[in-house]
């Protein structure tokens, strides 16, 4: 009697496709893992709260997310401040974030879009803790 031809996939082709299917999942893994860290673990600042009243955000942390409308003054000693558009309920607004000096590396460029994490000081100023481009 005459042997039939088996209909089975082969077991190393399996193995192959196993593998081949690991080996993307990784791959896709490592190259959209690459993203910058985001700043979710803090609130997103509310700007209505900090037009009414700024001073009371001192101490407090937040994230600031906007488009970079123009750099208002830099020194290498004291850092610099950049005016950021901030989209609100009422339209955008322009909030003025500290850049410390130890971000001196950062080449923050007009019309970029950033993530801020700042802390509030005295006078319900800003100041850079950390900084994303997005």
């Amino acid at each position: 009697m005459a042997r039939r031809a088996s209909s089975s996939l082969h077991p190393g082709v399996i193995l192959g496709i196993i593998a081949v299917i690991v080996i993307a999942v990784i791959a896709s893994r490592s190259f959209l893992g690459k993203k910058t860290p985001s700043f979710g673990d803090l609130a997103p600042l509310q700007v209505e709260e900090l037009l009414e009243n700024g001073n009371s955000l001192r101490g407090n942390e937040y994230v600031i997310e906007g488009k970079i409308d123009e750099k208002l003054r830099w020194t290498p000693h004291r850092g610099q401040v950049v005016s950021v558009r901030v989209s609100s309920g009422g339209g955008d607004e322009l909030i003025g974030v500290e850049i410390p000096p130890e971000f001196d590396k950062l080449n923050i460029e007009r019309e970029q879009k950033y993530a801020f994490r700042v802390k509030f000081r005295q006078g319900g100023i800003p100041v850079a803790t950390g900084v994303n481009r997005l």
